[in-house]
């Protein structure tokens, strides 16, 4: 008894352990079967313990878990266990005589006839025969008069025997083995002693019939046997219904199970031709294995099936002619297939071949069957049984779920499963699609989801029916849909939508195919509709489309970076019809040729739609619309007006019906092309009529009506000749459905046509005779049954599927363009985009607005950024527009501030720091492509610099670092620390600016209304506040402006200028003023960042600067701002930008124009700017408008008492040495040095050094008289030499002007500069008429004014007479000097005009007693020397001046002109005069 109980607990712990490692159910049938079977022995001894284990059982430690050792061991136990059980039988266990021996029953003997036996096996158990020692387990499990113990247990026995992998492809018979197993299990037969054995029983068959797939030697299974297996299992699901739960759930798990293995086998089929052809006919084949309590027996009886498994409560079989429903050979050679027509007989042959293709084909046909449950029963699909609408359909959709799994693309290899699917399959799916079953529901979109991915090239126009009839009538909920319905729609259309290329499939397939719905369009407007709150809360279904929304949207953005195609992409251009209805692609797999194919085509599509659109309103108009578009041809034919009705959606019928009924000629001739577009071969009469009558509204008229039928009847008896005699009798039998149709289901007619009138009326309409009963009975069923709606539906509505029209698809099918498959390119997402862009920025702001949870926002900016890249990628700038202004408002920023603490509510609002990062993430990732968007990003920008929180350097150019340090306008960057605040230094006083200063208002206590200390929140939101600007790199926005496109940049400096204001005359509000700098700030800013694109910014910046100097009146921080920042930019752009320098000087003539409140307020930091200008830049200035606007700015300094020295520092600069001294600016800087040499602001010295910059400019002269002989010779630079001596005369001239100046220092110095001027001439090339002006432009008017000053006795002009003296000396070194030069001149008389004035001079100095004569001897050198030149001159000047004198003592002094020798002062200034002086 001891070892008994330790053989019961090691027993039981091995069991638990086994439990906890195993799983009863695992996936794909690797699950671990664990049990155990205690078996008792004859005599009360304890039995023997088998543990079998399944297909995992290396799990427990060794590949075969048995208490023994070999096969042959187990063999043996299994026997023994098997007597032991029988042995507790009475039946079993007692002796009987029969003659003169005691025999045992035939079963005992086989038992132990199997023990003697497998002692005598030497050999390896594959070459010995599996029968040997399966066949006695075999036979008690068929055999009647075993109970459910022992068949259980031989059920056990024979599942070991399979686990233990000793029957392979290599065994002996093996073939024959497997298919005794299968034949013997599913004719298992059985007393039923009690509910909880025969479920026992029951689950052991289902273990046996799964190892039996699962084994190594499942391949040598026929498909007869496999159609068995499944047909059993299925069976055992039905009786489980009755049974407990347990059972259920295993006969369920099972059969998923054996679908699973059978389907997982496809892969590895070669394609066979021969499948098993009947599809429509096994129905009752696999129909037949459910007993009445389903209710199947119409389809049974119909097809002649009947169950030999009778549910009774004493005994339970499974006999083999009832266990092979799927797939059976039957008796007959031929039967009936659903649709009425003959099917072909099946290949005996490939029923007994090793399975694959043909028992699959029947497997997967009566797993469709089973969705046809309800339809057979009569059954609404609506009806809320359980066990039919529910129930079966789920349980038949599983496994139909599963097959396509594990067979997957393997289909499309078989012709025959690939048909199932096209046409039985999808055809339950759409009408199960519209259950009000969720689980029916969402198992359904879960099969059309992997028919997608593995199939969809083969199911184009069932795609597009499921999406329109199912998803897109359920999602809406105009149909009546469930809330629940919806969801669960709307769930599978989000899965739909992440699968990358499905949108893309769609858009291509459909929407870019005349003949097909725009499905894209369509799913993308519900999706964007459904995700809109309307007057109600967030909910999942908005969640759900948004997700599905966003999904498409990120799809594309993530094909941006796969090598998008370029968006310029050309436009369609339509130059003359050509016919366009059925042309298809040359390849749809190249996209060089489908991409412009599909574009061309879905351009055609939308100039048709607006061409239905016209034609609605008006016919005849309509189709001159579609002629001038080359959408029709000029002239008319029937065949293309035929195909613009037939194809074009939209169209009102009842316009087409009249078209189609008038009885012009052309009328005519289009409708029969219009017939002719239709297929009805192999169709139903009522059928055709039906999908004929659905294009157009039938006429009222009898005569319309007739031509109509005629045109119907004609094409429907070309195509379907088969029972109709001739076309009449089409027309004849399609008037009188008709007829039928209006009395059936006209409420008015009281009176209903039975079917024998039906009938009588037909007789002898089809060439005299009768047509067949049979036929005109179902066709008046028919009619009955489903009404021929002559009113069909109008629009652009989602149609429910009739049967009728998915016989049309399953034509067209045929025929439609092969479907195109998309890559990871984004070939056609530019014109996707356009179409949903603007409802989709809508769908996610609205989201966005609604919702409360932080997840939610995440996936709303995800979607925001999506389309921010799309819209860039493919250059949709106004896409983009839109989303930054939707963000916008988001922010917050842009609303009136309502809060006390603007700061600490956006802090606190998570929604709206969210958006504001993605606002700025936006603006620095994709600025290229915003436009008007930059108004509503300038003014979060305000928002922002109005409440302090802008990093102090957001408006600096980023461009000279050095510039920064030395200007307090700018500070550094905001950094983590609560320090004190940066206060703005230029223009009117403001509060702190930058967060920090917002951050020190919080803390500072010393405010004239001390506040409390911040709390840990209100710290919390600061923090939160700066971590978001910092995060949002603003100052980016403008120092990476230079990135850029011109449009953008243009763009942002208009938003710019628009968001300062226009400037006004008078005080404006000191928040409008600060708001207007910084924007000029910013403008600036940009312009130095972009030098290079100078051109395309000057004009609008310097209009906006001309209107605030013009406008300003009194000094302020704004025009402050303009007049430095024009400097500034003329400053660092003149050394890059030489063709606009004369731009950008002319645009320092606004400082000229400043009020002179405004100009003497900032006169000296001008002068200072343009003086670093005129450093920095005086080679780059080559024009003289430009000189003429530098040397205006420094000739106005020249009086102002802070400015002048600056300004002289410049132009001490310009002509020092004549270092920039030009012909193009000479005269303007002669003018400019007269100018500070005539300002008595300063030191006469200054005065002086004026007058010697103008002196000593003449050496400049010089060189340029030299160069030009250099470089282009004598002969011809007269014109150059020419305009030197013009520049040498102005030059003279200003000095003359200086000549006069009331202080004598500067008179006299400006005299001896002259002079040195007028004698220095070597090196240049005056001409005589030069002279003559010099004499009479410069000396003569010099001496006269002087005259005239001495003689005004002028009290502000001192020592006039040396001043005179000095005048009168250059008068004669110059006239002495150039003697021979100006008496090569004809007009050298009008010199003499000099003696008047000489005359003058003598008779003053004579008067005031200079002049006079000491001795008669001449010793007076004054006299003698005064004499021998005036003498030389005018020999008879001395008598005018002296007449009373002796006439001797006049000439005694007189010498000849030949003695008289140039003084030496006169030698010695012209010497001094040469160059270098």
């Amino acid at each position: 008894m001891l070892k008994w109980n330790r053989i019961v607990n090691k027993t039981m712990r091995l069991f638990l352990s086994s439990r906890n490692c195993s799983s009863a159910y695992g996936e794909k049938g690797k699950s671990i079967h664990c049990w155990i079977s205690l078996r008792l022995c004859s005599g009360g001894t304890p039995a023997p313990f088998f543990l079998t284990v399944g297909k995992h059982r290396k799990a427990l430690g060794s590949r075969r878990i048995l208490l023994g050792n070999g096969a042959s061991q187990a063999a043996i136990w299994d026997q023994g266990a098997v007597l032991a059980v029988m042995r507790r039988n009475v039946r079993w266990g007692g002796r009987y005589m029969s003659s003169d021996d005691q025999l045992e029953h035939s079963l005992i003997q086989s038992l132990k006839a199997l023990r003697k036996q497998i002692f005598l096996w030497q050999n390896q158990w594959h070459t010995i025969n599996p029968a040997a020692y399966l066949q006695p387990f075999l036979d008690v499990i068929q055999s009647d008069e075993t109970g459910a113990p022992i068949t259980g247990v031989a059920l056990s026995s024979v599942h070991k025997i399979l686990t233990l992998d000793v029957i392979d492809q290599n065994t002996v018979n093996v073939e024959e083995a497997m298919r005794l197993v299968v034949d013997s299990v599913t004719s298992c037969r059985f007393e039923v002693t009690d509910p909880a054995s025969e479920e026992v029983v029951l689950m052991k068959i289902l273990q046996v019939l799964l190892v039996c797939m699962k084994s190594k030697a499942s391949v040598m299974l026929s498909n007869q046997h496999v159609c068995t297996i499944v047909n059993t299992c299925f069976r055992i699901v039905h009786q489980a219904e009755k049974k407990g739960e347990l059972l259920q759930r295993i006969a369920r798990r099972t059969m998923h199970e054996l679908v699973r293995c059978i389907f997982s086998h496809l892969s590895n089929v070669e394609n066979t031709k021969h499948a098993l052809v009947n599809r429509s006919s096994t129905a009752k084949l696999e129909l037949g294995g459910i007993d009445n309590d389903y209710a199947f027996g119409a389809k049974q009886a119909a097809n002649g099936n009947n169950s030999e498994y009778d549910d009774r409560s004493s005994s339970g079989s499974f006999g083999s002619n009832s266990a092979g429903q799927v797939g059976t050979v039957r008796e007959e050679s031929m039967v009936v297939a659903g649709n009425g027509k003959e099917a072909i007989p099946y290949d005996l042959h490939l029923m007994t071949e090793p399975y694959g293709v043909p028992c699959m084909v029947e497997i997967f046909h009566f797993l469709c069957s089973l969705l046809n449950a309800v339809e057979h029963m009569g059954m609404d699909p609506r009806s809320n049984t359980l066990a039919f609408e529910e129930d079966v359909p789920l349980f038949a959709l599983g496994l139909i779920n599963s097959a396509i799994e594990l067979g997957g693309p393997s289909f499309r290899r078989h012709p025959r499963l690939l048909s199932l699917i096209q046409d039985e399959l999808f055809r339950n799916l759409m009408q199960f699609g519209l259950s009000m079953s969720p689980l029916i529901l969402s198992m359904v979109c879960s099969i059309v989801l992997n028919l997608y991915h593995h199939l969809r090239t083969e199911l184009k126009l069932q795609l597009e029916a499921f999406f329109s009839c199912v998803i897109l009538r359920l999602a809406q909920g105009k149909y009546g849909a469930s809330y629940q319905q919806q969801e669960v729609a709307m769930e599978a259309l989000a899965d739909f939508c992440r699968q990358k290329t499905f949108m893309v499939e769609m858009y291509a397939n459909l929407d870019c195919d005349i003949t097909c719905r725009n499905v894209f369009e369509d799913l993308a407007n519900l999706l964007s509709k459904s995700a809109f709150p309307v007057n109600c809360p967030l909910s999942a279904m908005h969640i759900l489309a948004l997700d599905g929304l966003i999904a498409v949207i990120q799809g594309m953005a993530e094909r941006i970076g796969n090598g998008s195609v370029s968006s310029e992409q050309a436009p369609v251009i339509l130059q003359e019809y050509l016919p366009f209805w059925m042309v298809k692609c040359d390849n749809y797999a190249d996209p060089v040729h489908w991409v412009p194919f599909v574009r061309r085509r879905k351009y055609i599509k939308r100039r048709l739609m607006i061409g239905a659109d016209h034609f609605n309103r008006d016919p005849k108009k309509g189709l001159e619309f579609l002629q001038g578009t080359h959408l029709l041809p000029d002239k008319l034919d029937p065949q293309s007006v035929a195909c613009f009705f037939r194809y074009t959606a939209g169209l009102d019928k009842n316009l087409v019906g009249d078209f189609l009924g008038n009885h012009d000629e052309f009328c005519v001739q289009v409708l029969h092309e219009f017939a002719g577009t239709f297929d009805f071969q192999d169709m139903n009469l009522d059928t055709a009529l039906r999908l004929f009558l659905e294009t157009f509204r039938l006429p009222g008229e009898s005569q319309k009506i007739q031509r109509v039928l005629e045109a119907f009847s004609e094409r429907y008896y070309e195509q379907s000749p088969q029972i109709l005699a001739n076309k009449d009798a089409a027309l004849l039998l399609s008037y009188s459905l008709i007829m039928l149709n209006t009395d059936q289901h006209n409420v008015q007619v009281k009176k209903k046509m039975t079917e024998e009138d039906f009938i009588r009326n037909n007789r002898h309409i089809n060439g005299g005779n009768d047509l067949p009963r049979e036929f005109l009975s179902e066709l008046y069923h028919s009619i009955c049954k489903n009404e021929i709606r002559t009113t069909p539906e109008q629009g652009f509505g989602y149609p429910e599927m009739t049967p009728s029209r998915w016989i049309d698809l399953m034509h067209k099918s045929k025929k439609t363009a092969p479907f195109i498959i998309a890559d990871s390119i984004a070939y056609l997402d530019h014109d996707m985009f356009a179409i949903m862009s603007g409802p989709t920025i809508a769908a996610i702001s609205v989201v966005f607005d609604h919702a409360e949870h932080e997840d939610v926002y995440q996936t709303c900016i995800d979607g925001f950024l999506a389309v921010a890249k799309i819209s860039a990628c493919h250059h949709l700038e106004d896409v983009l527009d839109d989303l930054v202004v939707s963000l916008c408002k988001f922010t917050t920023l842009l609303n009136p501030s309502s809060v006390d603490e603007p700061v600490l509510a956006f802090g606190d609002d998570t929604k709206a720091r969210m958006a504001t990062v993605t606002v700025f993430t936006i603006a620095n990732r994709y600025g290229d492509y915003i436009r008007t968007g930059w108004r509503n990003i300038l003014d979060c920008i305000l928002r922002l610099h109005k409440l302090g929180l802008l990093p102090a350097r957001v408006a600096s150019d980023a461009a000279d670092e050095s510039e920064f340090s030395a200007d307090p306008g700018h500070g550094k960057p905001i950094t983590n620390s609560l320090s004190s605040a940066h206060l703005q230094s230029i223009g009117t006083p403001r509060r702190s600016s930058g967060l920090m200063g917002r951050f020190s208002q919080l803390l500072s206590l010393d405010t004239e209304e001390p506040r409390s200390q911040p709390t840990e929140q209100q710290l919390a939101a600061h923090q939160r506040t700066l971590q978001t600007i910092q995060k949002c790199h603003i100052d980016s926005i403008f120092t990476e402006s230079k990135f850029l496109q011109a449009e953008s940049l243009l763009q942002l400096a208009r938003a710019l200028i628009w968001a300062a204001g226009r400037p006004q005359k008078g005080s404006s509000s000191p928040e409008d003023e600060d708001t207007a700098v910084f924007c000029l700030e910013l403008l600036i800013a940009i312009t130095l960042n972009n030098r290079d694109r100078i051109v395309l910014l000057w004009q609008g910046v310097y209009e906006h600067i001309a209107n605030i100097v013009q406008s300003t009146v009194m000094p302020c921080a704004l025009v402050e701002k303009a007049v430095f920042g024009l400097l500034r930019i003329c400053q660092r752009l003149l050394p890059y930008k030489e063709n606009l320098a004369d731009e950008l000087l002319r645009s320092l003539q606004l400082v000229l124009k400043l009020d002179a409140r405004v100009a003497d307020a900032y006169c000296e930091q001008i002068t200072q700017e343009v003086s670093r200008l005129v450093k920095a830049n005086a080679t780059h200035i080559r024009s003289q408008m430009g000189w003429r606007t530098i040397t205006s700015l420094l000739s106005i300094t020249a009086r102002h008492p802070e400015a002048s020295e600056a300004g002289f520092d410049a132009l001490l600069f310009i002509m020092s040495d004549g270092a920039h001294l030009f012909p193009v600016n000479y005269v303007l800087c002669i003018d400019a040095a007269r100018q500070f040499a005539e300002s008595r602001v300063g030191q006469a010295e200054r005065s002086v050094r004026a007058l010697d910059l103008m002196s000593s400019s003449v050496d400049c002269l010089a060189r340029w008289t030299h160069e030009a002989k250099e470089a282009i010779g004598e002969e011809d630079a007269g014109k150059m030499f020419q305009d030197i001596g013009d520049l040498w005369l102005r030059l003279v001239q200003g000095l003359r002007k200086v000549c006069l100046d009331q202080r004598e220092d500067v008179r006299n110095h400006a005299l001896l500069s002259l002079q040195k001027c007028l004698t220095g001439v070597d090196g240049i090339r005056i001409s005589h008429g030069l002279w003559l002006q010099c004499f009479d432009l410069v000396i003569f008017t010099m001496i006269d004014d002087l005259l005239e000053i001495a003689q005004g006795h002028q009290k502000d002009y001192r020592n006039m007479e040396g001043t005179l003296i000095l005048a009168t000396k250059l008068l004669s070194n110059v006239f002495l000097q150039l003697l021979h030069e100006l008496s090569q001149l004809s007009t050298f008389c009008k010199l003499w005009l000099v003696l008047e004035l000489l005359k003058n001079i003598l008779l003053v100095m004579k008067t005031r007693g200079v002049l006079m004569q000491r001795s008669a001897l001449g010793g007076d050198s004054l006299w003698e020397l005064t004499w021998l030149h005036v003498n030389n001159i005018a020999p008879s000047l001395q008598s005018e001046v002296f007449p009373d004198q002796d006439p001797e003592l006049k000439h005694g002094s007189l010498v000849s002109s030949e003695a008289v020798s140039v003084p030496s002062s006169v030698t010695t200034t012209t010497e001094g005069a040469g160059p270098g002086s």
